[in-house]
């Protein structure tokens, strides 16, 4: 049971780091933060840099973290006895609707969705996760689904594993039954867009976690700004709804 303070910054360290294929890798760290699902940290590295994450799990705190530059290098790199520090957590989280839940993650996207269908499984509710990405070496917390009991469904673009296709593709046969009473996603904004409209459609309750470059995580310093919105404080998690109206042209 988590029982801490959120301090400007806390130092943790790598308890255990998971690997992801060839996209990256899940760190589990040594300590718990009380957050909600969809919720974010700004992980700091002393001498490299400060960047946003998803948590994946708030016990133990943990990360899932694809390798696309050099501060997520660093992160890749940590081992287990590593030290990192973490501020938050920050920002607006998934809100549940009903007990029947699809999830639909392209990339690092599924870290958020992943700590949704922890909390969802604890409840006694249902969650579908439907996970998607380049090629099936990139693709990211299978592993941590199949764990919870949930249902997985997967993508890939080049079709080397699950459908070949979108998330959008693999969850076309469930959007059209009356399975699921809510959609989640997290991923590319393209992605975000399509399930959204998919959802907006199907009249379905639709919510999606906007991923963008968040230098303070406060809503100081405007760089994550979207229509006029600031995802820091204002999301990251959206209603399908909101989302459309941010990404409208000026």
């Amino acid at each position: 049971m988590c029982n801490t303070i959120n301090l400007p910054h806390r130092a943790f360290r790598v308890s255990r780091a998971v690997p992801e294929g060839q996209a990256g890798v899940t760190l589990l760290l040594d300590g718990c933060l009380q957050a909600e699902p969809g919720q974010f940290v700004m992980i700091w590295l002393p001498g490299i840099e400060e960047r946003p994450y998803s948590l994946m799990s708030g016990d133990p705190a943990s990360l899932t973290v694809a390798e696309v530059g050099p501060f997520s290098v660093a992160l890749c790199a940590l081992k287990p006895g590593d030290r990192l520090w973490l501020r938050g957590p920050f920002g607006r989280g998934f809100r549940p609707h009903g007990r029947r839940h699809l999830l639909l993650g392209g990339g690092s996207g599924v870290a958020p969705l992943a700590f949704f269908a922890e909390r969802a499984i604890q409840q006694k509710h249902e969650a579908t996760a439907v996970i998607g990405a380049r090629t099936a070496e990139l693709l990211m917390l299978r592993w941590r689904f199949k764990e919870l009991g949930c249902r997985v469904l997967l993508a890939t673009d080049d079709g080397t594993l699950g459908i070949a296709g979108t998330v959008l593709d693999a969850a076309g046969d469930l959007l059209l039954t009356a399975w699921p009473e809510a959609v989640y996603a997290c991923g590319p904004e393209p992605m975000l867009r399509a399930v959204a409209l998919r959802a907006e459609e199907l009249r379905l309750p639709c919510w999606v976690s906007m991923e963008r470059v968040m230098k303070c995580g406060l809503g100081v310093c405007g760089s994550c700004y979207c229509g006029d919105r600031l995802v820091c404080v204002d999301g990251p998690v959206f209603s399908g709804s909101e989302l459309l109206r941010a990404l409208e042209p000026a």
